[in-house]
This record gives C-alpha cells, sequence and structure tokens, in this order.
C-alpha cells in the first residue's frame, strides 16, 4: 500500500501452480499492478472489469459482494469497496472513465524501396529464403540453389 491507503500490487493466487489459469491470472495482476505503479487509477480498473460476465460465477461469501458475474467482476468490485469505499462498488456495469482524446503524434513515413534485383524474387524451394536475380534466372543467397536454369 502507498501512504495514501491506496494498492499499488495486486497478487492473485488460485489454480495449481503452472497451470494455464494460475499463470494468467498472475499476469494479470503483474500487468495491473505496473498500471497503478505507474499512476493508473484504481477508479478505473475498477470501472472496466467490475461486472464483467463470464464463467465462473455465483454467490461468493463475502456479504460487501455476495454475487459475482466473474472472478474480474469480484476482484475489482472488492478492491472497490476496500479502496474506493461502498458507494464505487454500486456503479453500473458499462460506465468508465471518461479520458479527454489526444490528437497521435504525427509519425514519420518511412519509405522502403527492395533492394536491387529482389522486386520480382520468388522463394528458394530449397530453404526458403528470398532468391536474387542472376541474369535471367535467381540464385538463393543462402543456400547456394537456382530457379533451374543454371
Amino acid at each position: 500500500l502507498y501512504d495514501d491507503g491506496m494498492p499499488g500490487e495486486l497478487f492473485i493466487s488460485m489454480a495449481k501452480e503452472g497451470s494455464t489459469i494460475s499463470g494468467l491470472m498472475d499476469s494479470f495482476a503483474t500487468a495491473i499492478s505496473y498500471g497503478l505503479q505507474y499512476g493508473v487509477p484504481l477508479k478505473f480498473f475498477v470501472d472496466k472489469f467490475s461486472h464483467v460476465r463470464f464463467e465462473p460465477s455465483g454467490y461468493t461469501g463475502n456479504e460487501k459482494v455476495p454475487y459475482a458475474k466473474s472472478i474480474m467482476d469480484y476482484i475489482f468490485r472488492w478492491l472497490a469497496y476496500k479502496f474506493l469505499g461502498p458507494e464505487a462498488v454500486e456503479n453500473e456495469a458499462g460506465e468508465s472513465m471518461r479520458l479527454r482524446p489526444t490528437a497521435p503524434e504525427p509519425q514519420q513515413r518511412l519509405q522502403f524501396a527492395p533492394a536491387d534485383g529482389m522486386e520480382d524474387s520468388p522463394i528458394c524451394s530449397e530453404c526458403g529464403g528470398l532468391m536474387t536475380r542472376n541474369g535471367a534466372c535467381y540464385k538463393c543467397e543462402n543456400c547456394g540453389g537456382t530457379s533451374g536454369c543454371s
């Protein structure tokens, strides 16, 4: 927890260590942790992941979040109740933080030109490398194979 009482990391332990679901949830928790550490408000994550519906879903043993529509729903509604207060839990699905869109910075377009003799080059049938023109034929620079007219 940070000095202001807000979380800076999220750890999720579930399923057997090494299982697919364990790996996915651990990776997800790490991504959320990085977001929290780089200044993404917890409310943004709560608004995004609360009320997400998928299996498994059902009743919980927690009176603050008695029914969860998914694992994500439970985690983020619990976080909302614990760190943002009970009023944050009652937000409806679909509400998200309103972020002001910004115009993307213009990117310089790179011009690519094919190397000499490679505009219409076939793939080498022996190694899969790109062949280069060799007179009226093609030669592979990787394995030395030709297009059959040597």
